[in-house]
């Protein structure tokens, strides 16, 4: 090129600015600056946007790396010279020294920083149009392989920052697409880089993050995981700040913008990512209210595994490297959970409101500015949130799930929710009842005992609400027999679902021997204390004949009676009983009787607690009739260690009244005749030698009679006898059944 083609610059500067040495582009520089400074003192400008032409288009842009150098620090003399003019320059002065930040050249780059340091020096505010662009270079140049180029992008980010703190113009609408796109970089020097900027301008009074908070709040929950420990330090401090900036200013906070955000990290593996989120949704329940129950469901099914942490590791054996953390993440947890729990209130029960009524609330909710307000009445103004309501629904769909979940303390707390639905908004929770009452029916089988308890307690609930009874039968999966479809009514306080739950608990026992062994009385015991047991009782007796399987309505019979005759829980009951003074005790015995007849055993322990020692006395005449089998001599044998018990003190001191109870004496003989001479018979024996001067009385005496309860005599004994009979002729027909099937297999079994 001729000389012309780069003038105003000599040839000896043009050659000077292409030297691969710097000593000579510096005295190159230095000419520009000197030529530069003339041009301005004579207001020659032309000349001046002629070399910054040159400077960019011939030398920075040039393909040749020493030329590029020449034009970066050609274009820095240039600001220079022109100090605070230069802002008139500087679209000429910053683009070409950008473009060199991405140059492939390691030292061209430095150079650039170098070029763009002296020129920002100078202009100052001027630069901020580029700030996108200087931003995309640096956070890119904070991750260069060369330390040179990092060292000198860090001095020209120092001042950048400094300039955009005291600038009142900077464009953050414009930068926080870029912003919120470079936060996702994975480079541990670039997250730094990012995290500082968020850092600075957030520091800025003059700039409202808060408002932009949720464009970049996923992408700091991000770089909080990274591995090194100074960024996540610094990522954490940075979130603290706004943390504490959200409660200042909580009223310009889109806190369901970033909700979603916070559920979806409040499930991270990382504890402290997860901690901090849960710990931000509780900070958000507390300052927005009841704006954040639309998110309820999400919460939930965030924390409520994260209430089980340290729990199941110390149970299984582990050592959690991170011990502090984890605990944090299960404080930060309850705490939301607690939170969360405040939140239900009754109106979530009312019906949902429709469109027409949200905007008639909010048209009256607006305040009366003619009248002082404290801050108590301000607080108490309806508003736009008081429209919100919990969605019933989807928090049961949660629930359901986490009934399933390995940890115990999960599945605890999601019935403990459960209890809160039925207790805060029964009507909706009904509503929904087919979509989880078959599932809590299941869990009586749970491992846990735990689990089981608090189970009984929400299906309680449920028998006992009176929502229940707002639900049609037919909307639900558990049918009633017919004969039993009059039951729903049993009594004061209880629904349909009470049956419902007897049916189903009768059905899980049949086909789950095992838990009717381990867990049948600490459930029928639990049930009596949440419910009413006389219901309890009479609704058992009343489903069990129906029963088919007379063997599990034997089995169960004598389940139920050892439960009545051993458990603290039922001493109301055993009084009543006892006393037989009402009608309502009565009809429960002639209700138990009927059932109890099952069990031979089982019936002249009913009468012994009722004090009906007649009957008991007829009834052991029949058992002549009776299999004797090695579980009926069992049964017996369980009856003898009653009688010795503190249950039947009143029954041993009846013995001393020989006249008045003769037919308990010969009933307790029969009893004797009927056992071996094993321990038990000996046991009953000593009981019997302390009746004092017993005698059986000759055929010519007529014995006392005790004096007979008013309502007892009107119990049809006769009837209950036969009923005996018939129930005992049932056995024996099921026994012959089941015995022909077997031979009918045997023989198959040989022909084949």
């Amino acid at each position: 090129m001729s000389e012309r083609d780069y003038a105003p610059l000599s040839a000896s500067c043009i050659r000077a600015l292409n030297d691969k040495l710097y000593e000579k582009r510096k005295v190159a520089a230095l000419e520009i600056e000197r030529m530069v400074k003339d041009f301005s003192t004579s207001l020659q400008f032309d000349q001046i946007k002629r070399i910054l032409k040159v400077l960019g288009d011939d030398f920075a842009y040039s393909s040749n790396p020493n030329t590029r150098k020449g034009g970066l620090i050609g274009l820095a003399a240039t600001a220079i010279a022109l100090g605070k003019d230069s802002s008139s320059y500087i679209n000429e002065l910053a683009k070409p020294v950008i473009a060199c930040f991405h140059d492939p050249d390691s030292r061209v780059r430095y150079y650039a920083c170098e070029a763009l340091y002296n020129i920002v020096k100078v202009s100052r505010g001027s630069v901020l149009p580029f700030f996108n662009e200087i931003f995309d270079g640096l956070s890119k140049l904070a991750a260069d392989p060369d330390q040179n180029v990092k060292n000198g992008a860090e001095l020209l980010d120092r001042l950048i920052k400094d300039i955009v703190t005291e600038s009142s113009s900077f464009d953050l609408v414009a930068f926080i697409p870029l912003l919120r796109e470079r936060i996702y970089t994975k480079n541990a020097f670039a997250r730094q880089f990012v995290v500082s900027w968020v850092e600075v301008l957030d520091a800025v009074p003059d700039i409202n993050m808060l408002v932009l908070l949720p464009e970049i709040l996923d992408g700091l929950f991000q770089i909080l995981g990274d591995t090194n420990h100074e960024i996540r330090k610094l990522c954490q401090g940075v979130l603290e700040e706004f943390l504490t900036g959200i409660k200042k200013s909580k009223n310009g906070v889109n806190f369901t913008g970033m909700a979603n955000i916070l559920i979806v990290h409040s499930q991270n593996t990382d504890d402290l990512i997860q901690s901090t989120a849960i710990t931000w949704l509780r900070e958000f329940i507390v300052l927005s209210g009841r704006i954040m129950l639309p998110h309820m469901a999400g919460i939930l099914n965030a924390i409520l595994p994260c209430l089980a942490y340290n729990d199941d590791m110390r149970r299984k054996g582990h050592r959690h490297p991170d011990a502090i953390h984890t605990q944090r993440v299960r404080e930060a947890a309850e705490n939301l959970n607690v939170s969360l729990q405040k939140l239900i209130e009754v109106q979530d029960d009312l019906p949902t409101p429709t469109l027409e009524s949200l905007a008639d609330s909010i048209l009256h909710s607006d305040p009366d500015t003619s009248k002082e307000t404290s801050p108590d009445t301000e607080s108490a103004r309806p508003d736009s949130s008081s429209a919100i309501q919990l969605d019933v629904l989807s928090v049961i769909k949660v629930l359901q799930r986490m009934l399933g979940h390995e940890a115990i303390q999960t599945r605890v707390s999601a019935l403990r929710w459960f209890s809160l639905l039925l207790s805060k908004t029964p009507n909706k929770t009904f509503r929904y009842i087919d979509e989880f009452f078959k599932l809590l029916l299941n869990t009586l089988s749970d491992p846990s005992d735990d689990v089981v308890l608090l189970d009984l307690e929400v299906l309680a609930e449920i028998s006992s609400n009176p929502a229940g009874d707002n639900v049609t039968t037919e909307t639900t999966n558990l049918t009633i027999p017919s004969p039993v479809r009059q039951l729903v009514d049993l009594q004061k306080g209880l629904n349909q679902y009470f049956t419902k739950f007897m049916i189903h608990l009768l059905d899980l026992f049949k086909t789950d021997r095992q838990l009717l062994e381990d867990r049948g009385s600490f459930i029928i015991r639990q049930l009596a204390v949440y419910l009413n047991a006389d219901a309890l009782f009479r609704c058992l007796a009343e489903i069990l004949p129906q029963e088919e399987d007379v063997t599990f309505v034997c089995t169960m019979v004598q389940t139920l009676n050892t439960i009545l005759l051993t458990s603290t829980e039922l001493f109301h009951l055993r009084s009543q009983l006892k006393d037989l003074q009402t009608e309502e005790s009565c009809s429960l015995f002639c209700r138990l009787y009927k059932c109890w007849c099952h069990s031979p055993v089982a019936t002249v322990c009913l009468c012994y607690l009722s004090q009906n020692y007649t009957h008991a006395c007829n009834l052991l005449h029949s058992f002549g009739d009776l299999e004797v089998t090695v579980d009926f001599l069992k049964e017996i044998d369980k009856l003898v260690q009653l009688i010795e018990s503190p249950i039947f003190v009143y029954l041993r001191l009846q013995l001393l009244d020989v006249e008045s109870n003769e037919d308990l004496i010969k009933s307790l003989y029969g009893l004797l005749m009927l056992l071996p001479q094993s321990e038990a018979f000996k046991l009953l024996r000593y009981r019997l030698e302390c009746i004092p001067h017993y005698h059986f009385p000759d055929k010519t005496s007529k014995p006392k009679k005790k004096e007979e309860r008013p309502l007892v005599a009107k119990i049809n004994f006769e009837e209950l006898l036969a009923h005996f009979h018939k129930v005992q002729a049932k056995h024996r027909d099921s026994k012959r059944s089941q015995h022909a099937l077997k031979l009918s297999a045997v023989k198959t079994l040989n022909i084949q």
